[in-house]
């Protein structure tokens, strides 16, 4: 998978991704041009899109109708350091049956997304500045 931001101003970046194209950008309380989500709303629509694929998927392998399906994403920001916290998942569909709740819930906590946030990912930063330090060798050429 891979998902590349390129800049347009200071605050509003277009985001790329198997060739589907859209814009984050901040909102104008934080100098930006409230073009697009911001990267946190970003963060949180990929959690709710994902739960809602998982809820749809149980309803659909079960013969049940999706129509009306909602799913909502909250989250608290916390500062030292910058992060989100306490993310709730809210799934709304309307008459469905008590029998299925410990199902759809099931279905909504095996997303890719919630999985993911659960497990504290690695993440490993490399900074490409297109010239060597010094004292510091390039990686050998491929052969």
């Amino acid at each position: 998978m891979e998902v590349s931001a390129k800049y347009v101003t200071p605050t509003k970046f277009e985001v790329t991704a198997r060739g589907h194209r859209t814009i984050c950008d901040q909102p104008a309380e934080n100098n930006g041009s409230d073009e697009g989500m911001d990267p946190p709303e970003f963060l949180l629509a990929s959690l709710a899109t994902c739960s809602a694929y998982y809820a749809a998927q149980y309803l659909t392998a079960r013969g049940l109708d999706a129509d009306g399906l909602n799913v909502k994403v909250t989250a608290e920001k916390e500062k030292h350091p910058a992060h989100l916290t306490s993310f709730h998942i809210f799934v709304g569909l309307p008459d469905l049956e008590v029998r299925h709740h410990i199902g759809m819930r099931r279905a909504v906590e095996s997303c890719l997304i919630h999985n993911t946030l659960q497990s504290s990912p690695d993440i490993e930063i490399t900074l490409d500045t297109g010239a060597p330090r010094p004292g510091v060798l390039p990686p050998p050429a491929a052969a």
